[in-house]
């Protein structure tokens, strides 16, 4: 049975060394966190489609009702006291916004989720709007925040929407 051909870096003419094999597995494995956070982006934009707009808003009710079908995937971005002290909105994942790794976490979902949108939820909309505009500025696509959040004027809790207990 013939053996697969591989080509070597000594076939290839280059010299190397244990020592730079390893350096450059290392270089690799400290590549691969940030090449999975670019794919994630790319992916986010693949779906919305090259030249998209920068990051929106929706109602609460476009929220529910795109996350009841299948179509969306709600992140609410707040604290957890203000998780406790309210809830989350039926369906959401808390992922806080000011905890360490929010975009390597997020990232995750978008990789987890490809073909949803994600909507971020805060207390009133402002925090939601600014995180999306700052995350559009940095490549992410298909992203948009929930305006009124859990609280503001016509906000999830306003509209009286499905909450869930945080625990």
């Amino acid at each position: 049975m013939p053996y697969p051909v591989s080509i070597t870096p000594h076939h290839a003419g280059l010299k190397t060394t244990a020592r730079s094999t390893s350096r450059k597995g290392r270089c690799l494995a400290a590549l691969l966190p940030a090449l999975a956070l670019w794919a994630a982006m790319a992916g986010g934009a693949a779906a919305q489609g090259a030249g998209s707009p920068a990051p929106g808003s929706i109602t609460v009710q476009e929220a529910h009702g795109e996350q009841s079908g299948g179509r969306l995937l709600l992140v609410d971005i707040r604290s957890p006291g203000e998780w406790s002290d309210t809830g989350l909105p039926q369906g959401a994942i808390p992922l806080d916004v000011d905890a360490t790794a929010f975009e390597v976490r997020l990232a995750g979902l978008r990789l987890d989720h490809p073909a949803k949108r994600i909507a971020l939820i805060d207390r009133t909309g402002a925090q939601a709007v600014a995180t999306a505009q700052k995350l559009g500025g940095r490549g992410w696509r298909d992203l948009v925040a929930v305006r009124g959040g859990m609280l503001g004027p016509g906000g999830w809790l306003a509209e009286k929407l499905p909450v869930t207990e945080y625990r």
